[in-house]
Parts: C-alpha cells; sequence; structure tokens
C-alpha cells in the first residue's frame, strides 16, 4: 500500500509540474490570464484610512473588491496599497503612525498583491485624500513609463535583428495605464455629506476621475445615499458598490476598547498585529486620550476657509 500511496504521489506531483508548464506557456493562472487578461482594465486599489489598528476587516475589503470587479469581466485588479493617515489628522485616540504602519506591514506580509506605503503617514501636516489619491496615481503611472521605456529598447533591438518583422498592432508595446481607484466603506463613502469634512471638488475629482469601490456593512444604506446626492449620482456609474453577504462588522474603535478592558481581540486581527500591540503595550486608556479636545484637521481647515 505505501508503494501505491507513493506512486500516486508522484503521479500528482507530474501533473502539477505539466499544468504549470502549460500555463506558463499559454501565460493563464489560477485567477485567468492569457489574452482575456489584456482585454482588461488594470486596477490598483488604495485604501486611505486610520488603521488606528488594521483588522482582518480591513484585509477583507481588499479581497471582496477584487473579487467584485475581476467578476464584472472589464478589469483586472493588480495591486492593492494601505496608506495610514499622518498623525496630523488629529482624531482622538489616534496613535503614532510609525506603529500603525508597522501593524500594516506585518498584517500584509503574506499577502501576494497588497502593499502598505508610508508616503502619507511620513507628511507632517495632514494631507487631503484627493491629493494623496493624485501622489500614487503619479507614482504608478511613472513606474509603468519606466517600464515601457526599457521594453521600448528591448524591442527596438529586437526588430532590428529580426528578418521578417510582421507590422501589426500585436506588436505594439504601449500599455493600458493601471486605473487607481480609492476603496473604502459605506462609512466613509456616507461620509460625503457630513459638512466641512471634504471639499465638493475632491469628492468629484475622487468619484469622478478615479472611481470609488465601496464596501456595504451592517446597517449602510450606499444606493440610497447616492440616490439623495445629486454629485454622487452624476457619478454613479464609477461608484462600484460591493456586498458584504457575510456580515462582519468588525471596527477597529471595538477593537480598541476590548484591548482597553483586557478582552481578548484574537482572530479579529492577524496575529502578527496582536503580538506587536502587546509588545508595545499600545491602545491603553491613556492613548484613548491623545487629541482629545482638537479639531479634527479637515473640520478644522474647512471650516476656517468657509469664514474667509
Amino acid at each position: 500500500m505505501q508503494k501505491v500511496a507513493n506512486f500516486g504521489v508522484r503521479i500528482d506531483g507530474r501533473l502539477k509540474a505539466v499544468l504549470r508548464w502549460v500555463q506558463h506557456l499559454t501565460g493563464k493562472s489560477e485567477r485567468g490570464g492569457g489574452m482575456e487578461d489584456e482585454k482588461r482594465t488594470k486596477v490598483a486599489l488604495l485604501a486611505c484610512g486610520s488603521f488606528n489598528p488594521i483588522t482582518n476587516m480591513h484585509l477583507r475589503m481588499f479581497e471582496l473588491a477584487r473579487d467584485f470587479l475581476e467578476d464584472t469581466g472589464r478589469y483586472k485588479v493588480v495591486k492593492g496599497i494601505v496608506s495610514p493617515v499622518g498623525d496630523g489628522y488629529k482624531k482622538k485616540g489616534l496613535i503614532e503612525a510609525f506603529h500603525r504602519v508597522k501593524m500594516a506591514r506585518l498584517a500584509t506580509e503574506n499577502s501576494e498583491w497588497i502593499t502598505v506605503d508610508a508616503w502619507e503617514s511620513s507628511q507632517p501636516e495632514w494631507v487631503e485624500t484627493a491629493k494623496v489619491i493624485r501622489h500614487y496615481y503619479a507614482k504608478i503611472s511613472a513606474a509603468e513609463e519606466a517600464v515601457d521605456d526599457v521594453d521600448t529598447v528591448k524591442y527596438a533591438k529586437k526588430r532590428r535583428i529580426e528578418e521578417n518583422y510582421d507590422e501589426s498592432p500585436s506588436n505594439n508595446n504601449t500599455r493600458e495605464a493601471t486605473q487607481l481607484m480609492l476603496l473604502c466603506g459605506a462609512d466613509v463613502l456616507e461620509s460625503f455629506g457630513i459638512p466641512n469634512l471634504w471639499k465638493q471638488e475632491d469628492i468629484a475629482e475622487i468619484v469622478g476621475r478615479f472611481g470609488l469601490v465601496c464596501i456595504t456593512r451592517c446597517g449602510s444604506e450606499p444606493y440610497k445615499f447616492i440616490h439623495q446626492s445629486d454629485m454622487l449620482w452624476k457619478h454613479r456609474k464609477d461608484i462600484h458598490v460591493v456586498p458584504e453577504w457575510v456580515s462582519n462588522d468588525i471596527s477597529a474603535t471595538h477593537v480598541r476598547r476590548a484591548l482597553r478592558r483586557g478582552q481578548s481581540v484574537r482572530y479579529l486581527l492577524p496575529d502578527g498585529v496582536l503580538r506587536y500591540i502587546r509588545e508595545h503595550q499600545l491602545y491603553t486608556a491613556e492613548s484613548e486620550q491623545k487629541n482629545v479636545g482638537l479639531v479634527l484637521a479637515p473640520l478644522q481647515k474647512y471650516a476656517g476657509d468657509n469664514l474667509d
């Protein structure tokens, strides 16, 4: 029986090797590929927020958004970016940015496509979300242009040595630019209606120019909110509402409360994040009082602008 089992393992291993080789030749993978992927718009998902701390639900949002967009047949999600807000946001209980960035990196260290970028969190003052999106869009575009430049040089050399060059569209090395979309929960979408929290021109740019992927939460009514807002209704085709069928109401606020009270938060956070919190004794009654009495940065900025 042991020999039969070993024989089966060898056969299974060879079949997997053949499958990988076929995928290599055809350019296909488990999530689709080949010519079909070339026809889809490449998308990078950007999530901005406190991540105080990052939870499993934050990571789950990326997975839900990717499945939803790719199921439309129009998009291929190639990258996810976590961008923690800087300390200048002045939100109550917001611990230092370097801790939040470190925890986010621990949470995503095993992901093949989600990364953490510390640019926003390293800025001395709070940065408006629209500016953050512009920054990452420029960064992605610059990286793609650099790759295109390298490919163009290689392509020119190859063309010179090929005797029978076929002047066909398939030989065009120009890549279609990756589209950057803001990923958020329904609470962020509904916050567009809070006076002095967002500039109207920023909302128009975020939704109309880049696009929004909104994950529903228990009790939220994103479609109703979009219907009631003239601005969002105008750009409704650029808003992708993703239903979360498995209800999950994990929030960083609830996590911090449990931590302050010495209650378990295991399975709500990645294990590496929980270990980091314990090692550095984060989220205490004292830390929750940070920024108490201060006005949230956007409210302070935009309210002041409206008084001028």
